[in-house]
């Protein structure tokens, strides 16, 4: 995977990423309101507000470089966390403390250049490897959040929704049966692994 120096360009990518990112993130917040049930926590989750990064990531990765995607998906991230508790404060009745925002802006600023990195990698990466540990991560995400709604949340629903994206992303995603077989494989300890950084923790916050 090749590192190519950039200009100006990768500052508009983030930009744009970012505006995006707040519109979503604003989305997020009324989508809450406007899911059923439990269906509402889905909304502005850890797997969906990264899958915006690595959306952003892979859009830029087409023509720009891993540096943009990597921004990109900084921007992306940072601007869900700032349109949801934005709207929150301005559109609702205020984000209460501090300490939700700032911790899932910390969180954006880790996962956001990550999953714009590995989108770069599912998209650009030279190799089976690069390609396969891009996607892996990718889906991992929605592993860790079915272990989640499974063993934390007890959404049962849920659960089974995520566990079923943490598949299809391989075998939709992936160019061939050998690259299915390995994403499915890496995926597994990208899980277990975002559940013991992301998942417990957040539990403790919330706890």
């Amino acid at each position: 995977m090749t590192v190519r120096k950039s200009g100006p360009g990768a500052w508009v990518a983030a930009a744009t990423a970012t505006v995006g990112g707040v519109l979503l993130g604003v989305l997020t917040n009324l989508a809450q309101g406007w899911l059923p049930g439990d269906w509402n926590q889905l909304a502005n989750s850890a797997a969906v507000w990264s899958a915006v990064a690595f959306a952003a990531g892979a859009l830029i990765a087409r023509r720009g470089t891993l540096l943009r995607a990597a921004l990109g998906g900084l921007g992306a991230e940072t601007g869900l966390v700032a349109g949801y508790y934005g709207y929150a404060e301005f559109g609702r009745d205020g984000m209460g403390a501090l300490l939700f925002p700032l911790v899932w802006l910390a969180m954006a600023c880790v996962a956001g250049p990550l999953f714009g990195v590995a989108a770069y990698a599912w998209r650009r990466g030279r190799g089976i490897r690069s390609r396969t540990a891009g996607l892996a991560a990718f889906a991992g995400l929605f592993g860790m959040e079915a272990m989640t709604a499974a063993r934390d949340l007890h959404h049962t629903a849920q659960a089974w929704t995520c566990g079923t994206a943490f598949l299809l992303i391989p075998l939709l995603m992936a160019p061939t049966h050998r690259v299915r077989a390995l994403t499915l494989a890496a995926a597994v300890p990208c899980a277990l692994l975002a559940y013991a950084i992301v998942g417990l923790p957040l539990k403790a916050v919330s706890s």
